[in-house]
């Protein structure tokens, strides 16, 4: 799959590390070829909580029968 600037992704694995969990939506925000994005996450105030290098493999595209949700960040002291 090829990402671009500004696409909308899911996450299709958990991060603990990070706080992110499969499912989570982000932003690639520059793609280093050929397999790297930096992808941001964001809280639904719209707050960055993560801006991480992943690999294409790590994330899926946005489909139409996707439906977004909230959940809480658990964060840690």
């Amino acid at each position: 799959m090829s990402f671009r600037d500004l696409d909308t992704v899911v996450l299709t694995k958990d991060l603990p590390e990070r706080g992110l969990k499969i499912g989570d939506l982000g932003t690639v925000v520059h793609v280093y070829e050929p397999e790297g994005l930096e992808v941001e996450f964001v809280t639904a105030s719209g707050r960055t909580e993560a801006v991480i290098t992943v690999s294409a493999s790590d994330v899926r595209p946005v489909e139409d029968t996707d439906i977004v949700a909230v959940r809480r960040l658990k964060r840690s002291a």
